[in-house]
């Protein structure tokens, strides 16, 4: 009997060792140490769990904890991660979003529950909700100036490139019609204090604009994030022709690069240093008064190492404005310095980092007329 285990072990291991196993099927983290005996795939912990919260799917096993039948073994070997990716994740559209382990419960739940309990991607006409152009139903939005979440019609045109919102149902001219390019969307659970939290961003006089939503129900909230991405995906192949998909998945939406508090002076470097809340979206760092604001107090524009921009630790000698945290830096742009300060250490490396990322990259024409921008304003 014991001899049987330790082959059952030796042969799960093998499986396991095999290239197409060597992350998890769902999330991509690597050394996955669950296993579906349902699925024949390979699991990390957080999807494992997620699993088995879904009745048809939800029969998992620990590598490392559980007893393994031999036939359980011959399963895993005869399936595996990439034949299961080739079945369940046959059509998934260019713009649908594949989360990361990195991501929020909702993205990952709603990805694992389209895949396996609604199976979306094994036949078309499936992701009819969120690929046909138009998307229209109520979410509750953050009031601007009273923070309360009130319920709000929300409509997504393809043929008009724009989404609109009203703030009655049968209102006949919207709150807000926003263009399509210049909508971002990225899922802030911790931020907005929702685990279905949704930020969308636009530019309103080329100035960041923040609109904070969430629904009830994870699967309508993520239907509405890969909607956007949608219309978005078709404006982009409009716009740019020749770009490959991509490319043109990379401008669908991002999250931003660094977000937090530090403390900052004003352009003369006599005033005290205020805390304030900072978000780095790629080259525009914007600070708030609070992380929910809708508009940033300020925004500054960070442009690469070849056009003057760089970052430093530290202060320079003799800044006289009075802080309260240690741990300084200094973004060095053509026109002028500006002054931050850190709570910790760590968090220094991690804005000093996220700063370099953007410096060393080249700007693009678009930048440049960013750039411009940034420069008139008075």
């Amino acid at each position: 009997m014991a001899a049987n285990v330790d082959e059952n072990v030796k042969a799960l291991q093998e499986v396991r060792r095999r290239e197409e196993n060597a992350s998890c099927v769902d999330c991509g983290k690597p050394d996955p140490d669950w296993a579906s005996c349902a699925l024949g795939v390979f699991l990390c912990l957080d999807c494992a769990k997620i699993h088995c919260s879904i009745p048809s799917i939800n029969n998992v096993k620990s590598i490392r904890m559980d007893h393994w039948e031999e036939g359980q073994v011959e399963f895993l070997a005869q399936r595996g991660n990439a034949k299961a990716k080739a079945r369940y994740e046959a059509l998934v559209p260019a713009y649908y979003y594949r989360p990361v382990h990195t991501d929020c419960l909702v993205l990952r739940e709603q990805w694992i529950r389209a895949k396996y309990e609604r199976e979306e991607f094994m036949e078309p006409g499936k992701q009819s909700s969120y690929s046909n152009g138009l998307m229209e139903g109520i979410l509750w939005k953050q009031g601007r100036d009273n923070r309360q979440y009130l319920p709000r019609r929300f409509l997504l045109l393809e043929r008009e490139g724009c989404l609109k919102y009203f703030t009655k149902h049968d209102a006949k001219e919207p709150k807000m019609a926003i263009k399509i390019d210049t909508v971002n969307a990225m899922f802030q659970p911790e931020k907005t204090g929702h685990p279905n939290g949704l930020q969308i961003t636009y530019l309103k006089d080329n100035k960041t604009r923040n609109i904070f939503l969430y629904h009830e129900d994870g699967k309508e909230i993520v239907d509405w994030f890969n909607a956007i991405r949608a219309v978005k995906f078709h404006y982009l192949k409009v716009a740019f022709p020749v770009a490959c998909d991509q490319e043109l998945k990379r401008r669908l939406t991002r999250n931003f690069l660094k977000e937090g508090y530090m403390e900052k002076t004003g352009p003369r470097q006599k005033e005290s240093f205020k805390k304030r809340w900072f978000t780095l979206d790629h080259r525009r760092l914007m600070y708030f008064k609070d992380p929910l604001d809708a508009f940033a107090k300020g925004e500054v524009f960070v442009g690469s190492g070849e056009n003057g921009y760089s970052v430093l630790e530290g202060l320079p000698d003799g800044t006289q404005g009075s802080f309260t945290w240690q741990y300084g830096i200094t973004i060095v742009t053509p026109d002028r310095d500006y002054l931050f300060t850190c709570e910790t250490e760590k968090d220094r490396q991690e804005w000093v980092a996220a700063f370099w990322h953007v410096i060393k990259q080249p700007m693009t024409p678009q930048e440049y007329a960013v750039e411009a921008y940034f420069k008139l304003k008075p």
